[in-house]
This record gives structure tokens, sequence and C-alpha cells, in this order.
């Protein structure tokens, strides 16, 4: 490779991480945005159709996840355990299963999952990745906060930094 097209490739690879952040709409990535209505949900598990509409009022914690990916997986603990210890706080976690792979499309390996992990929180599928699109999620998991006035709070991609992630739900719910 020659030192023209090194700084080519580098160039093109420092824009290719970079263009996913910059078309990413502000609307739905900043703070104080309305957040975005579901759409295109399906097969609600443990709840009733849930709208960002009848939220409003409650904190609302919006996780993109897939029962396939370990590092979703991963996160299940901490978001059941909100769930038991903050729902009688107003905290309202809502499971948005968008799947990576074929397989995870199928509603009863859904349904298994679910009840291996001990889920009791309402989660739907986003097969056509409809409500992941109107979030502009990019990773798994990701999670969104959505505070009492229905605007986005904050948006958490990855794993790591649950504790914070509960300590902020946690902050919120004091208010």
């Amino acid at each position: 490779m020659t030192f023209l097209s090194r700084r080519h490739f580098l160039a093109g690879a420092v824009a290719g991480l970079a263009m996913p952040a910059l078309l990413r709409p502000a609307s739905a990535a900043g703070p104080d945005a309305a957040a975005p209505e579901f759409a295109g949900l399906e097969n609600w598990l443990n709840s009733d159709t849930l709208t960002m509409a009848n939220l409003q009022g409650k904190v609302v914690l919006v996780d993109f996840w897939t029962f396939g990916c370990s590092n979703c997986v991963s996160t299940l603990p901490s978001l059941t355990s909100w769930h038991k210890e903050l729902a009688g706080k107003g905290l309202v976690i809502v499971g948005v299963h968008t799947p990576e792979f074929p397989f995870e499309r199928d509603l009863s390996a859904l349904e298994q999952a679910v009840r291996l992990h001990g889920i009791e929180y309402p989660v739907a599928q986003d097969n056509r990745y409809q409500t992941w699109q109107a979030y502009n999620v990019r990773y798994w998991p990701t999670s969104v906060i959505v505070g009492r006035d229905g605007k986005v709070v904050k948006y958490h991609e990855g794993d790591q930094g649950m504790e914070e992630l509960g300590q902020n739900l946690r902050q919120m719910l004091d208010t």
C-alpha cells in the first residue's frame, strides 16, 4: 500500500466511523427531544399494547435487545432488578426485542427467552426494525431513558455502566 492510498484508507475509515453519529437526527438523539412513538411493534409479552403517549408521567426505560446477544443478556439482571425495585415509584421498562439474526424473529423462541431470564416487564417484537429506526439505535443493547414529560433524557449503548444507569433512574424517580 502506498503512502497516498494508506492516507485515503485512513481518511475513509475515520469518515466511516464518524458518519453514523452525523446521520443520527438531533431530534431523536439529543436531550429534550420528544421520544418517538413505538412503531411496528407486535406480539406484546407481559402487557397489553403500550404507547409512549399512554406512558406520559412515568419514567420509561426503552431497552433495545435481542436474546442471542450475550451483551444484551448480561444487562437483564439489572433490568429485572430495577423493574422489581422501581416500578412502584413510576418506572416502566419496555423491552424492544429487535432481532439481529433470523432465528431471533421466532415468537416462541422469544417467549422461551423471556421465561428463562425471568423477565416480567413488557416486551414487544420489533421484527421490522420500525421502533429501532425511529429511535436511531445503532447497537445492541441500547437503553433510552425517557422522562416523565415524554422527552429523551439519555441514550446508553452497551452493557457497561449499568450501575450508573440505575443511579440515573433512581435520581429521576426521586424528583
